[in-house]
């Protein structure tokens, strides 16, 4: 009987290495594996400007800082050194609030809030293992920004350090954040460039069986 043939493993790369690679390229390391990142487009950089832009200035003299891509989160599994960390992100937008994460190469620990805006080159990634990655680390806060269907989908974490069901708003008129309730993102002002297609009615929605929560529009 022939015995199965062997499988190479796959190599597990670390912060080490992605510390050699060449510096014109963007990686993101997810458990050890490597994941090339795409140019962004103009639209998706409009989108991540302006949502930062609102942040930043309502963050002004608080403790809280923001911090736009390419940033690097470095998210260790215990207490391993930064050259054997296997999990390096670069959210399009994190807030941090313990200044002790923060250092020279960026962040060492797990952010406050996390928000990343879709594109298709990313969101397959950006909706599972980087939805798993930032529910493992304990991320508070997690925004998904789809700047096509104009729908933003929010985890928090629950009293069990999980995200339960998702809330889904329609980037109509404005939404606060849950860590900052005072924080409201105005979505006229981020989708007011033309290359951005207008937002779906909510008939259009329901049709596409998304459910959408009046209290955003």
């Amino acid at each position: 009987m022939m015995g199965r043939p062997m499988l190479k493993p796959k190599p597990v790369f670390t912060y080490a290495d992605y510390c050699d690679w060449p510096e014109d390229e963007r990686w993101e390391l997810i458990d050890g594996e490597a994941y090339a990142m795409a140019a962004p487009s103009r639209a998706h950089q409009t989108t991540v400007g302006e949502l930062f832009r609102q942040i930043a200035n309502y963050l002004i003299g608080k403790p809280c800082r923001p911090f736009i891509a390419p940033f690097d989160v470095r998210l260790p599994d215990y207490q391993e050194t930064d050259d054997e960390v296997t999990t390096v992100v670069q959210p399009d937008i994190t807030v941090i609030c313990d200044p002790e994460k923060l250092d020279e190469r960026g962040c060492r620990g797990t952010p406050d809030w996390v928000i990343e805006v879709l594109s298709p080159s990313t969101a397959a990634r950006d909706q599972i293992e980087k939805l798993a990655v930032y529910e493992r680390a304990g991320v508070r806060e997690f925004w998904l920004v789809h700047p096509t269907d104009h729908i933003a989908t929010i985890y928090t974490l629950d009293a069990n350090h999980h995200y339960g069901k998702p809330a889904v708003y329609e980037t109509r008129g404005t939404l606060a954040s849950r860590l900052f309730p005072e924080l409201l993102i105005d979505w006229g002002l981020v989708f007011t460039d033309p290359v951005i297609p207008r937002s779906p009615s909510p008939a259009t929605l329901a049709a596409q069986g998304v459910s959408v929560d009046p209290k955003s529009v």
